[in-house]
């Protein structure tokens, strides 16, 4: 029986068709520096990433943000038409200012479990959603909270509710998409049971059924909803990237880009081989997000860190 250990160390060493990646010295040239191709790099920044450190000095963070080398970011902290304390307006002005654009954003509806009866009054909250991030001038709107599902007729009113929200954003000219964490994966449903069976801690049980990560990407509209991959939640889900790239090449438009801490320090994603199929597959943008850093460096340094790692990497465009 495969370990989860064995499963990580699997993960990054072996391309999506097997073949064992390059040697100790092949990553190394990888991760050379190229200043020309670094100055035309488009990164992005998920600004969750900084909490508090960005929110004390809004205006002054976003300058260091955009000092750093991003180019973009996507927003966390949208609610009741604003964005902490100030108006929509205000903070792009803002970002503006420090050379940002902001092109997506991540928001979620108050209500967790999805009814026929609450279903209009989430479509009318993505519907003033949509109007605040059209000043925003977003492209994508995002929503990275898992809704409760525990049979597939829940699954099936996710899935209208979001088929529904990117109805309406599509109409005002913005993509929605859904952001995972690990659960999506850890969560089995199936005809058969009325509840999913969580495996125990350490036991190697599956229930039956179908991961609810794939029955959301097989029960949405590909024309209106699109899936934003955290490529480290699904590798803590058990689940390869790749694997999903290949089964769904069109559905993974954006990506969230992350290791345990700082990019590349853990060894154990593979983010060439994840870049190198996510660009085949037509990548149109990616945010940096990282939960947390090591002991002793803050956020911002966290940040810098994971935008040195890419701009080093010659795999990433």
């Amino acid at each position: 029986m495969e370990t989860k250990r064995d499963f990580l160390k699997k993960l990054s060493l072996l391309t999506v068709g097997g073949v064992v990646a390059g040697s100790a010295s092949t990553v190394a040239a990888s991760n050379t520096s190229n200043p020309a191709s670094a100055a035309k790099k488009k990164i992005g920044l998920q600004i969750y990433s900084l909490g508090k450190e960005l929110t004390d000095d809004v205006p002054g963070g976003m300058k260091k943000i955009a000092q750093m080398g991003y180019s973009t970011i996507e927003l966390a902290g949208y609610g009741n038409r604003k964005m902490g304390k100030y108006e929509v307006g205000d903070y792009r002005k803002i970002c503006d200012d420090a050379g940002l654009k902001i092109t997506s954003s991540h928001v979620n509806p108050t209500e967790r479990k999805y009814t026929k009866e609450n279903a209009a009054g989430i479509a009318d909250f993505w519907k003033r959603t949509v109007e605040d991030h059209l000043k925003f001038g977003v492209i994508t709107l995002v929503q990275p909270g898992m809704p409760q599902m525990e049979t597939l007729d829940d699954v099936k009113m996710v899935c209208e509710v979001f088929n529904t929200a990117g109805e309406i954003s599509k109409a005002a000219g913005i993509k929605w998409g859904y952001h995972n964490h690990n659960n999506e994966f850890k969560q089995r449903i199936s005809s058969e049971t009325e509840k999913p069976l969580a495996p125990k801690p350490g036991d190697f049980f599956r229930p039956k059924g179908e991961i609810v990560y794939d029955l959301m990407l097989k029960g949405t509209n590909p024309d209106l909803v699109f899936f934003e991959m955290d490529v480290y939640w699904t590798v803590m889900g058990e689940q390869d990237p790749l694997e999903y790239f290949e089964k769904y090449p069109k559905r993974f438009p954006v990506l969230h880009i992350k290791d345990r801490l700082v990019l590349g320090e853990s060894g154990m994603m593979n983010f060439e081989n994840i870049f190198n199929k996510a660009y085949a597959n037509g990548l149109n943008e990616y945010y940096v997000e990282i939960e947390k850093t090591k002991e002793g460096m803050t956020q911002f340094e966290g940040v810098k860190g994971c935008i040195d790692y890419l701009l080093k990497s010659k795999f990433v465009k």
